[in-house]
């Protein structure tokens, strides 16, 4: 097995270096995060950081760059609170792979990449109409990474849209009915496949399959 030390990585060129520490920490969600200017100019944005904060509330993070330069999607958090996440699917990764280009401030990357917007219950913010997943969040805080000058956004989940298809019984979403993706690296889009699942864990015991007949 290949060692390579903090010396090791400080010596190799940029590109390899991004590409093996964004690589190593596994697979990454996969989401495309639609916001609105008070203006009324829509934009997204792919992330690779959301996360799961908590149930009760529903809370979730995210990680920005630091807004050393514009930032249209924490621009339009700010000003106007909301936000929405979107899942990535198969048939998504090019356009939204796009949408991480250095687009001039105030252009639409639904425009530029033809991703279609869908704006549903009068929310203002753009989902991804594609999308079998949608969430729309609420800016609740942020705490800046002192260590590289990022900012982890945190927000509560407002409300929650899925295709039906992907809802099991005790409420947990098959995302792989929906060919969603996750992140490995940068640039590596790969279609998870569930191997099982098992009940909660407990001392002393050997958690069993929850699924039927092996599906």
């Amino acid at each position: 097995m290949r060692k390579i030390t903090t010396a090791n990585l400080k010596a190799l060129e940029k590109v390899p270096r991004l590409n093996l520490v964004n690589s190593v920490t596994g697979y990454k969600s996969a989401n495309l995060i639609g916001s609105i200017s008070k203006e009324g100019k829509p934009n997204l944005a792919i992330f690779s950081s959301v996360t799961h904060l908590g149930s009760d509330p529903a809370l979730l993070g995210f990680i920005m760059r630091p807004a050393t330069v514009p930032r249209d999607t924490y621009k339009n958090i700010k000003e106007t609170g909301y936000f929405t996440v979107n899942h990535v699917t198969q048939n998504l990764i090019q356009k939204a792979h796009q949408t991480a280009a250095n687009y001039v401030e105030g252009v639409s990357e639904f425009d530029e990449t033809q991703i279609q917007p869908e704006y549903m219950d009068g929310i203002k913010q753009p989902f991804v109409k594609e999308s079998p997943v949608k969430l729309l969040c609420k800016y609740v805080s942020e705490y800046p990474i002192k260590e590289n000058n990022c900012i982890h956004i945190i927000a509560s989940i407002e409300a929650i849209y899925f295709e039906e298809i992907l809802l099991q019984d005790d409420y947990w979403l098959q995302l792989e009915k929906g060919n969603v993706v996750t992140i490995n690296g940068l640039d590596g889009y790969c279609l998870p496949k569930l191997l099982d699942r098992f009940e909660y864990a407990r001392p002393n015991s050997i958690p069993k399959s929850m699924l039927k007949n092996g599906s």
